[in-house]
């Protein structure tokens, strides 16, 4: 899709501002279908709500989040189909099947595969139609067992337990390095530490894999699923902050956040001096191995030894997280 800006005006950019309002973002100030500064605002806001980059443009993963922000469980009936349906209503059954016990996978708003199984698992347990249909028999099922159960999600079980049987070294773990390329510039700066960080960890025994190649720039989206297709240990991003936003980040949603992200993300921020905290981008949101994404203006030697040593040291002091309640 084409992005929408600041200046634009038309259908579409009215069609944006009737769904910000709707999810409590509002750009009333603005002349109904003009692109004007609320509008940017209201953009902004809930591009920081939801845990995407903040620039208040409306590209591909703003509109998807907007969409599926748009979604309850029970506003419609969820299934398995190619391409997959995605929507909060999807995030809030892997949540909800998760800590009841039937894995769903990550909870990522993607009714894929693991979704389904989890799904038929509930329904077979329950005495329900095993069809793989969610619809008011299911919700109100998941709701009546829900109010009787809170428990962790299997994925927060399984990101403990990841990080439980980590190895003492990184030798012999797939790393998957992404230098982030939303622009030539980007691409230009970050395509040097990334082939530094894959020397430096290389040199400890790690499988490296780079997302892209010097020449190439496919999408944030394309490189977390070529992460998934390599089955990957680790993912470790490297770009450009935005809006001055220097940090680390790992995966956090309203519904869901990785542990083992935001162990790896805690070790790194430290050794680099900034912050770390949760999004929901697609490097982190749409791969399935820990991944985090490293936001530093100056991404010289000293970062990346930084970045490698916090890389190594999640695996010297593997075993040591606690398991959860």
């Amino acid at each position: 899709m084409r992005l929408y800006r600041h200046g634009d005006d038309g259908e579409a950019v009215r069609d944006i501002q009737d769904r910000l309002g709707a999810l409590g973002f509002a750009s009333s100030a603005d002349t109904r279908g003009s692109f004007g500064e609320a509008t940017v605002a209201a953009v902004s806001a809930f591009q920081s709500k939801r845990g995407l980059w903040v620039d208040g443009i409306v590209g591909p993963d703003t509109w998807r989040a907007l969409v599926s922000a748009g979604y309850a469980l029970g506003s419609r009936i969820l299934y398995h189909r190619v391409p997959m349906m995605r929507g909060d209503d999807v995030a809030d059954l892997q949540r909800r099947l998760n800590s009841l016990g039937f894995d769903a996978g990550n909870v990522d708003g993607i009714f894929g595969p693991d979704t389904l199984r989890g799904l038929l698992d509930f329904q077979s347990n329950r005495g329900l139609a095993e069809d793989g249909l969610v619809g008011t028999e299911v919700v109100d099922e998941l709701s009546l067992m829900s109010r009787a159960t809170e428990k962790h999600g299997r994925e927060v079980v399984r990101d403990h337990q990841w990080l439980q049987t980590l190895p003492p070294t990184i030798a012999g773990q797939r790393i998957y390095v992404d230098p982030f390329c939303r622009d030539e510039a980007e691409a230009v700066a970050t395509w040097g530490p990334a082939v530094l960080l894959s020397t430096i960890i290389q040199a400890s025994g790690a499988v490296v894999s780079l997302s892209r190649s010097i020449d190439t720039a496919p999408t944030e989206r394309v490189r977390a699923l070529r992460a998934n297709r390599l089955g990957v240990d680790i993912v470790i991003s490297i770009c450009h902050p935005r809006e001055n936003e220097a940090g680390v980040f790992y995966f956090a949603s309203d519904l869901s956040s990785s542990i083992a992200g935001e162990a790896l993300a805690a070790g790194i921020a430290e050794l680099l001096g900034v912050k770390h905290s949760g999004r929901a981008i697609p490097m982190l949101k749409n791969t399935r191995s820990p991944a985090v994404v490293v936001a530093i203006p100056q991404i010289d030697e000293t970062a990346v030894s930084a970045i490698a040593q916090g890389l190594i040291g999640l695996y010297a002091g593997s075993g040591e997280a606690d398991p959860p309640a």
